[in-house]
C-alpha cells in the first residue's frame, strides 16, 4: 500500500493505493508535532485496508512555518568582503510607492552573523584576492565562535568559478554544520536572488533533517518521499540538500492533482482554486502546470522553478473582526485547528467562514465530515451575536457579509493569476477542491463569467492525491559566461557535462530507471536585463525569435543573442493512477432540507443530496446542497451540476 498525506493548517488528509483500490482519510492536524497527525491516520489506514504502508508520500508545511514564524536553525552567512548587506539592499523595489511606513521583511540572519571573506574572483575567472590559508582559519574561527547549526556560502562569480566555496566547505567539514554552496543550490547569476535562495536553504535544511529523520524513527521500513514546490517528488534522505524546495510542498500536490484529473477529462487550461482551514491557494494551468523563477516568501526570493501559486489568508478557518475604522474584515488571520471556529465546540469565540457558513445553512452540524465531526449551530450563532453586539447588525446579515467579503478576496487572487497577467478567466475551467472549494466555488465562477466549474469527487483529499500521483523530479541548472558563443554545439557539450552531473547525485539516491530528460536554455538579445527559457533544440534560435514575438510583439533578427544558463529537468516516470469509476444511486432524491439563507431577512427550504448516491450523468437545479465525504458543494439558485461517470461534478449557469 502507497500512502500520501498532505499536511494542512487544520486537517490532515490522507489518499492511500492498495491493489487499485483508492482510500481516504482526514484527521485533525496535530500543529505543535504534524507527525503525530501522520502516524495516527497511516495507523488507522493499515487497520481499514489490513495492508503494511510501503511507501509514503509526503506534502509537508513544517518548511513554510519555520521561515513563516522564524524558527529555522541559527544559520551564518559567508560572502565576499564588500557584499555583506546584499540580502539587505536587495532590489530596491517598493511595492507599495506610496506608503511612508513601509516595513521591510523580516531577516532571516542578523548581520553581525554575516561574515565578508577576503577572495575575490573576477567575472572571467581571474583571482584577484586569493583565498589564502590564513583567511580559511580565520573563517573557521569565526564560524566556530558564532556556533551555527548552518552555515551559507554565496561568494562573487561562483555559479561560474566554485572553488573557493569549496574550499571554504572542506575547511569546515569536521564542524558537524549543514553547509550550503551557492554554486550548487543556485548556480546562476544575479546576486541577490542567488544569495537569498542560498541562505533560505540553510535557514531551513536542519530543521527539515530533523522532520524527516524523526518521521522515519516512526515509519521504520517505509520509504517516504517528500512534495516539491515543483510538482515532483524527492527522497526524503534529499531533503537537506533541497530543503528550500519544500516551501509550496502542500500546495504544489493541489496542482498537480488538479491538472491531472482536468487533463483525464479533457480539459487543457484550467484555474485552480484550493481552500481550505487556513488559506486559499490559486494557479492558472494552460496545458500544465506554470512555473516561475521569480517567486518571493514575504519580500525574500526563492529562485528555483516552482509552480506559480499565489496564496492568500481566506479558509473556512479566517476571523471576521472590525478594523478601527469599523469596516468588517475577514482573515488573514486563521483559527486554525485548534481551537477552529466556534462551531467546533473546541474553546473558539470568535465567528470565521465555516461558522458564518453554517449558520447561513450551507453547512449541515450533523454531516460535516460524513457526520465524523458534529458542529455546534448555537456556538457559531452566539459568536456571530456578539460581534455584531453594539453595531446595528443582525447576525443574519453578518454572516452574508462575512462570505460576501470572503468571495471578494478570492476572486481578487483569480484575477491576479489570469487577468491581470493577460488571461481571460472565461476561456478556463475553475477546477475547486480543498475542503471549503465546493461551498464558494459556483459563486465565484459567477463573478468572474467562467463558464464550467469541475469540483473532483476527491476535492476534500485532492492535494494528497496529486502528491500521490506524482512522479520524482529533479532541476539542475548552470550559468553561463556571457563570453560563451550560444551556438548549438557548444550548448550541447555543456548540456552533457550538466547532464553527468545530475546522473551522478540521482544514482547517490538510487534514481536510475525511467528517466525522462527535460532540456532548455535562457535567452535575451544583448543589452537586454531578462531572458525567455524556450526547449534547447538545433532551432533553438528560431525558438526564442518566435517566443520574443510572441510575448512582446517584435523580433530583433539581426542583434546578437545571449545564452544565461542551461536547465535540465529530469522526471522519473511511474505508472499513471487509474480513476476509479463512480457506482453512484439508481436515482435522484434528496435526503432532507437545509433552511438556506438568502437575504437577512429570508430563509429558502432547500433540498440536500448526497454525493455517493447521484446517478451517473444526474443533474440536479439550484439552489440545493451536495454533500461528500469530505466537502460540501453550494448550488446558487442559477446553476446546475451534472456528475460523470468518475463521480466529479461540473457545475455551470441554468
Amino acid at each position: 500500500m502507497r500512502v500520501a498525506v498532505d499536511t494542512g493548517g487544520t486537517f490532515t488528509d490522507f489518499v492511500a493505493e492498495a491493489e487499485g483500490r483508492l482510500l481516504t482519510h482526514k484527521v485533525p492536524s496535530t500543529p505543535g508535532d504534524p507527525s503525530q497527525a501522520i502516524l495516527s491516520g497511516i495507523k488507522d489506514l493499515e487497520s481499514q485496508a489490513g495492508k503494511k504502508v510501503k511507501e509514503v508520500f509526503h506534502g509537508t508545511t513544517v518548511g513554510t512555518n519555520a521561515f513563516l514564524t522564524r524558527r529555522g536553525a541559527k544559520v551564518v552567512l559567508l560572502t565576499t568582503r564588500g557584499f555583506e548587506d546584499v540580502i539587505f539592499i536587495g532590489r530596491q523595489n517598493r511595492p507599495e510607492l506610496y506608503n511612508f511606513m513601509v516595513e521591510k521583511p523580516r531577516p532571516v540572519v542578523a548581520k553581525s552573523r554575516i561574515l565578508g571573506v577576503n577572495e575575490r574572483v573576477l567575472a572571467d575567472g581571474t583571482v584577484e584576492t586569493p583565498l589564502t590559508q590564513e583567511e580559511l582559519e580565520r573563517i573557521r574561527n569565526w564560524v566556530r565562535k558564532k556556533n551555527p547549526e548552518a552555515v551559507a556560502i554565496c561568494l562573487l562569480h561562483a555559479y561560474l568559478f566554485p572553488e573557493h566555496e569549496r574550499q571554504i566547505r572542506e575547511a569546515l567539514s569536521d564542524l558537524e554544520l549543514h553547509i550550503s554552496l551557492s554554486s550548487e543550490v543556485r548556480p546562476e547569476f544575479r546576486e541577490f536572488e542567488r544569495t537569498t535562495t542560498t541562505l533560505l536553504n540553510a535557514y531551513l535544511a536542519p530543521v527539515m533533517e530533523r522532520y524527516v529523520a524523526r518521521l522515519s524513527r516512526e515509519l521504520p521500513g517505509r520509504r517516504i518521499f517528500i512534495m516539491q514546490s515543483n510538482g515532483g517528488l524527492m527522497p526524503a534522505e534529499a531533503v537537506a540538500e533541497r530543503a528550500v524546495m519544500t516551501l509550496l510542498s502542500g500546495p504544489a500536490g493541489g496542482v498537480a492533482g488538479a491538472v491531472k484529473l482536468a487533463q483525464a477529462l479533457g480539459f487543457n487550461r484550467i484555474l485552480t482554486f484550493d481552500m481550505g482551514g487556513t488559506s486559499t491557494d490559486v494557479s492558472l494551468c494552460d496545458q500544465g502546470p506554470t512555473y516561475t523563477r521569480e517567486y518571493e516568501l514575504e519580500g525574500h526570493p526563492v529562485a528555483l522553478p516552482l509552480i506559480d501559486i499565489h496564496t492568500i489568508g481566506a479558509g473556512g478557518g479566517s476571523i471576521a473582526w472590525f478594523d478601527p475604522g469599523g469596516a468588517l474584515r475577514v482573515g488573514p488571520q486563521s483559527a486554525g485547528a485548534d481551537p477552529g471556529p466556534a462551531c467546533y465546540a473546541r474553546g473558539g469565540t470568535r465567528p470565521t467562514v465555516t461558522d458564518a457558513n453554517l449558520f447561513a445553512g450551507r453547512l449541515l452540524p450533523h454531516r460535516f465530515l460524513a457526520g465524523r465531526m458534529l458542529l455546534k449551530l448555537d456556538l457559531a450563532e452566539r459568536a456571530l451575536v456578539e460581534l455584531t453586539r453594539n453595531r446595528g447588525l443582525t447576525p443574519e446579515a453578518l454572516a452574508l457579509a462575512i462570505l460576501e467579503i470572503v468571495n471578494t478576496n478570492m476572486e481578487k487572487a483569480l484575477r491576479k493569476v489570469s487577468l491581470e497577467r493577460g488571461y481571460d478567466p472565461r476561456e478556463f475551467v475553475l477546477t475547486a477542491f480543498g475542503g471549503a472549494g465546493g461551498l464558494h466555488a459556483a459563486e465565484l465562477a459567477k463573478r468572474l463569467n467562467i463558464p464550467r466549474v469541475l469540483i473532483p469527487k476527491l476535492s476534500g483529499v485532492l492535494s494528497a492525491l496529486g502528491i500521490l500521483t506524482s512522479e520524482p523530479r529533479f532541476d539542475f541548472s548552470k550559468g553561463l559566461s556571457l563570453k560563451i558563443s550560444p551556438d548549438y554545439e557548444t550548448l550541447k557539450k555543456g548540456f552533457s557535462e550538466l547532464r553527468a552531473r545530475a546522473e551522478s547525485e540521482l544514482r547517490a539516491l538510487g534514481i536510475t530507471k525511467d528517466l525522462i530528460f527535460e532540456e532548455k536554455v535562457d535567452l535575451r538579445y544583448r543589452g537586454q536585463s531578462f531572458e525567455i527559457t524556450v526547449p534547447f533544440s538545433p532551432t533553438f534560435e528560431e525558438d526564442f525569435h518566435r517566443e520574443h514575438e510572441r510575448l512582446y510583439g517584435y523580433r530583433l533578427p539581426d542583434t546578437p543573442i545571449e545564452a544565461t544558463a542551461l536547465r535540465l529537468t529530469i522526471i522519473q516516470k511511474r505508472p499513471p493512477l487509474e480513476w476509479p469509476l463512480f457506482q453512484g444511486g439508481q436515482e435522484l432524491r434528496s435526503i432532507e432540507t437545509t433552511e438556506l439563507l438568502v437575504s437577512p431577512q429570508k430563509r429558502l427550504r432547500t433540498p440536500v443530496y448526497l454525493w455517493d448516491e447521484l446517478p451517473v450523468e444526474a443533474e440536479v437545479s439550484g439552489p440545493a446542497l451536495i454533500i461528500g465525504d469530505y466537502t460540501t458543494v453550494y448550488l446558487p439558485e442559477d446553476f446546475r451540476a451534472a456528475c460523470d461517470r468518475y463521480g466529479n461534478l461540473h457545475l455551470y449557469p441554468a
